[in-house]
């Protein structure tokens, strides 16, 4: 447990965690700061009911549960392109991930899919190669990919660029904040594969230059998220201009109600593959920062931060646009490398605080749950939520961007 800020005191993560309960505090309830710097505007709109503090403290642990998964294939064993095997042993792949290599064969043999999976299980690959090996096949399949953020619909137009290297295939990335000229431009070359948010998909398509009929093969990506995001009829839309034809591919953290509804609706037969343990990844050490005000939360995160030979690459969370900026130029102001991402912020300067992120070129990452879904930043140190999130869900898929890939990852959560 964090104890309370005293200037004379370093802060130190080696120290062992509580289990499961706060020693500083017998409330069950608190309240938590709407803004960065300590605009009050009432308690967070918990989905799973009041949080407790508890929920955000667990030591982490070397001992997964249950036997460790034993896959039944090696990339190398897949009835896949032999070219696209050559650039798979190029990224070094070799065992695949639970969720790869329990889907993959499926997507082969043309089964409509729903994949349940923790954020960091690999997923990404786990459609994208049985598609582009569609794609070689025949090249006039054509993948439509909907993501719920413009990060990761770059992310997975990254990854495909990655897996398809050499092999003649064409992509386009869709996404809002964007020039939709140069969109529209890269569509007219019928790229094989289109990447995108629901939002700009769906003015592309009423615009007409997007025609969904054109489309065999559709994934629908961090499900819950776009419904979380309100987007849960643009997705219905975009569903209802494919071909009755298609190969349909959803992947999702969890399945409430109106997923599965999208499911009997626009899915044939599917195929569920659940590979989801448990909540929050065993190798995350998570504890809470305990403060008293505004003032003293900034402090003590300041002090934190210029620990650089512990706190080196590290992601804070905030709730709202306007704290997340005000507290990124605050970090900045006082030496900390920080740059900032969150929706209002135009798309390039999004991308370019994420790249220097991702490239070590800045220690510190301040953005919204915008970043909180999906994106694969290695070797992230610390997860700190400034903010409280919104719902316990939330709050999984904001620590689970540290602890990747096994390694070790720290989750901090300041709590009044």
């Amino acid at each position: 447990m964090y104890n309370t800020y005293r200037k004379e005191k370093r802060f130190s993560t080696n120290k062992r965690f509580s289990q499961g309960k706060s020693q500083y505090s017998g409330r069950s309830q608190y309240r938590s700061n709407g803004s960065s710097f300590g605009k009050r505007r009432g308690t967070p709109r918990f989905g799973l009911g009041t949080m407790h503090s508890a929920q955000f403290i667990n030591k982490s642990s070397n001992e997964e549960q249950g036997a460790p998964y034993v896959p039944q294939h090696r990339f190398s064993e897949f009835a896949i392109d032999e070219r696209l095997k050559r650039n798979i042993e190029k990224k070094g792949y070799q065992i695949p991930t639970e969720i790869q290599d329990k889907t993959i064969p499926l997507i082969l043999e043309g089964k409509d899919v729903i994949g349940i999976a923790n954020t960091g299980t690999g997923k990404t690959a786990a459609f994208l190669l049985p598609l582009i090996n569609k794609v070689l096949q025949n090249r006039r399949e054509r993948v439509f990919i909907v993501t719920p953020t413009r990060e990761l619909a770059f992310q997975i137009y990254e990854e495909l660029v990655s897996l398809s290297q050499l092999l003649g295939i064409y992509s386009a990335v869709c996404i809002g904040g964007s020039s939709m000229g140069a969109q529209i431009a890269s569509l007219r070359r019928g790229p094989h594969f289109v990447i995108g948010t629901p939002g700009r998909l769906k003015d592309l398509v009423k615009r007409k230059q997007l025609l969904l009929g054109t489309f065999q093969n559709i994934v629908l990506d961090e499900a819950d998220r776009m419904l979380d995001m309100g987007f849960i009829d643009d997705i219905r839309f975009l569903m209802s201009q494919l071909s009755d034809k298609r190969q349909t591919l959803l992947f999702s953290a969890t399945i409430p109600p109106a997923i599965e509804t999208l499911i009997r609706t626009f899915l044939k037969e599917p195929i569920k593959i659940s590979v989801k343990s448990r909540e929050t990844p065993s190798c995350i050490d998570q504890d809470v920062v305990r403060v008293k005000g505004a003032k003293e939360k900034l402090e003590k995160l300041c002090e934190m931060l210029e620990n650089k030979s512990e706190f080196q690459k590290v992601l804070v969370f905030g709730r709202t646009k306007h704290g997340v900026e005000k507290l990124s130029r605050e970090l900045d102001k006082r030496g900390l490398r920080a740059m900032s991402i969150h929706g209002d912020k135009p798309q390039a300067k999004r991308r370019q605080a994420l790249d220097l992120f991702k490239n070590n070129h800045v220690q510190i990452l301040v953005a919204t749950d915008v970043a909180a879904r999906g994106l694969d930043i290695a070797n992230v140190s610390h997860v700190i939520n400034f903010d409280i999130p919104a719902t316990y869900e939330d709050y999984v898929h904001r620590i689970g961007r540290t602890g990747r890939a096994n390694q070790k990852g720290i989750a901090l959560t300041f709590v009044e």
